[in-house]
């Protein structure tokens, strides 16, 4: 019987533990080359304030790779406009479309 309550213990404690982590706010922005369109930046903070979590995205949409490491997800603005990447939430109904305002992505500063 003890042994069960010590099981039962430990178990509530990892859920615990592993709830906070995955409700915990992101870390640092993160920014992508695009090109002639200068950069763009991901902030998690934004998102995270929008009611997101990380796992919402990762690893269904985006894989859990930093830019330009191998494995890190390469997508196209045809990509976006496909629905997919950004443009699963970003397709004017959940959030804003992507073919709205450039700039609230991209700067070229």
């Amino acid at each position: 019987m003890k042994k069960i309550i010590a099981i039962t213990v430990f178990v509530a404690a990892i859920a615990i533990v592993a709830g906070g982590v995955m409700a915990a706010p992101p870390g640092d922005d993160v920014t992508f080359d695009a090109g002639t369109m200068g950069h763009v930046t991901f902030s998690g903070m934004d998102h995270f304030n929008a009611g997101l979590r990380c796992g919402d995205c990762h690893t269904k949409i985006f894989p859990m790779k930093a830019p330009g490491t191998p494995g890190a997800a390469k997508f196209t603005m045809d990509d976006i406009f496909a629905g997919k990447y950004c443009g699963e939430c970003h397709n004017g109904k959940r959030a804003f479309a992507p073919f709205d305002d450039c700039s609230k992505c991209h700067d070229k500063g």
